[in-house]
């Protein structure tokens, strides 16, 4: 059989989704354009006339001396960092930037177990050896969030010869912890605090959204401009405050992990969202609000919804929340998160960020709109009255890992021999793989780890209910790679 080369199956699916014209609730906040309509026609031309390379007069983005220089100058500026970097590989390269320039083969770093699964190529590639604090969940929404100050304040003592703290702020469900407490107590013991602020590239620009990780005291930051600063899909910017960590060893891990080849698309992509928030941010956020506020509203009323709000922080791991970021407990209807996003998109043409077991994930991003709102809205007040209003709750379900011992180092663990075992069979053998619940995209197996019979149990369970587990190999999507005895 010939493949058809007449076909652009990507191209062809994203022009057809694009047509069907969804109600927008996810990310990148610039809305297919709409919130940076400056960047679509530079100059009255495509945007395709941007996508040059370092040519005189563009700059060299692993050695700025002109444009880009002045470009992320005046990020480091609007940020208050003391340097700023532009990432086009995402935040993800950015947080494995940081752990390469900090940690070298077995040298520890303190990290919360929810951590997104961009850490692991950090661990991967310097060889640092990682000390896992426990977050606090939220059983009432089923999610894990910060990390309380007490188990921090244990940690430190009980590991005084780690070389540092990377935290999540916010979670992908909006909701940070004492970030400066936290970072107060790592700056008694003179270590840095790596922030993945993936989800709070908007906060330092409205009262009403949580502090951001620099005014917290933070070292360094990266941030997804991408997901809610306006700017295109894998932008990212790096900021660094204060002098625990060495910008040269920065800057030389980055130019090793990023392409050679940066987009400048990208690039300007980012000079152009960051001028627009620093211009207009609050306004734009400020209707954003609005339309959250009055959204969040609408669905209390709706029978058998939670939503989560002010009500629900618990002050140890959960002290703020992102009013943008909607999260919609849908337990007590007996339909799973899943099940509603899927009646959500098919039935009323809403698509939201993220779903989970119990919940919903809606996000009010600079280019959303009242109609976006309304169509959310309206979709989970029919879906009540036609589908949900007859079922029992859902059960409870353990969605957090429980926890295992740490045998390998990651990077050990990746290059150790391995072989492919089935779950059953895996028990009281060590991964030499991750296996990720994705969204969030948070790791419920590191490579090193052992598979407790807890464990496997655990993923076992999370199978059998249909949760989107990824990682599994083999026909029933039922093996993984272990490490050889």
């Amino acid at each position: 059989m010939n493949p058809d080369q007449n076909k652009a199956p990507l191209f062809a699916a994203l022009t057809q989704y694009s047509a069907k014209n969804y109600a927008y609730l996810h990310l990148p906040a610039h809305r297919q354009g709409k919130a940076l309509a400056e960047l679509l026609s530079p100059g009255g031309k495509n945007l395709l006339h941007l996508d040059l390379t370092e040519l005189p007069g563009l700059d060299d983005l692993y050695y700025p001396q002109g444009a880009i220089a002045e470009a992320q100058d005046l990020a480091a500026a609007l940020y208050k960092a003391d340097q700023s970097f532009f990432l086009v590989n995402g935040t993800s390269g950015g947080i494995q930037a940081l752990i390469l320039s900090l940690c070298r083969p077995g040298d520890k770093l303190l990290l919360p177990r929810n951590c997104h699964r961009a850490v692991l190529g950090g661990l991967i590639l310097s060889g640092a050896e990682p000390v896992y604090l426990p977050p606090v969940i939220s059983w009432e929404f089923g999610f894990a969030t910060g990390v309380a100050p007490e188990d921090l304040a244990r940690t430190l003592n009980e590991h005084q010869d780690c070389y540092g703290l990377l935290l999540v702020h916010p979670t992908y469900y909006g909701v940070g912890g004492d970030l400066a407490r936290l970072t107060t107590l790592t700056h008694q013991e003179n270590k840095p605090v790596l922030v993945d602020e993936a989800h709070g590239a908007h906060f330092p620009f409205h009262p009403a959204l949580p502090p951001d990780a620099l005014s917290a005291g933070a070292d360094a930051v990266v941030q997804s401009m991408h997901k809610l600063g306006g700017s295109l899909t894998q932008s990212s910017l790096l900021h660094l405050k204060g002098r625990r960590l060495t910008s040269s060893r920065l800057s030389d891990s980055l130019r090793l992990l990023q392409t050679s080849s940066p987009s400048y698309l990208l690039l300007a992509s980012l000079d152009v969202a960051r001028r627009q928030m620093a211009l207009h941010g609050r306004e734009l956020l400020s209707q954003a609000l609005e339309i959250a506020f009055q959204a969040r509203d609408e669905l209390s009323k709706i029978p058998g919804l939670k939503i989560f709000g002010a009500e629900n922080l618990d002050y140890q791991g959960a002290c703020f929340f992102d009013p943008t970021r909607i999260v919609i407990s849908v337990k007590q209807w007996g339909l799973t998160g899943y099940q509603t996003a899927k009646i959500l998109t098919s039935a009323y043409r809403v698509q939201v960020e993220m779903t989970d077991y119990y919940n919903l994930v809606a996000v009010v991003s600079l280019g959303s709109t009242r109609e976006d709102a309304q169509a959310l809205v309206k979709g989970l007040s029919e879906i009540w009255q036609k589908w949900a209003n007859i079922n029992p709750p859902l059960p409870d379900v353990p969605l957090f890992p429980p926890p295992v011992p740490v045998r390998l180092t990651p990077r050990k663990a990746w290059f150790a021999p391995n072989r492919l075992v089935s779950l059953k069979e895996s028990a009281g053998l060590v991964s030499a793989q991750e296996i990720t619940l994705s969204p969030p995209g948070v790791p419920l197996l590191f490579p090193g780890e052992e598979i407790t019979i807890e464990m496997r149990d655990y993923l076992d369970q999370l199978k059998k209910i249909d949760i989107p587990v990824k990682g599994f190999t083999g026909s029933h999507k039922d093996r993984l790679r272990v490490i050889k005895n």
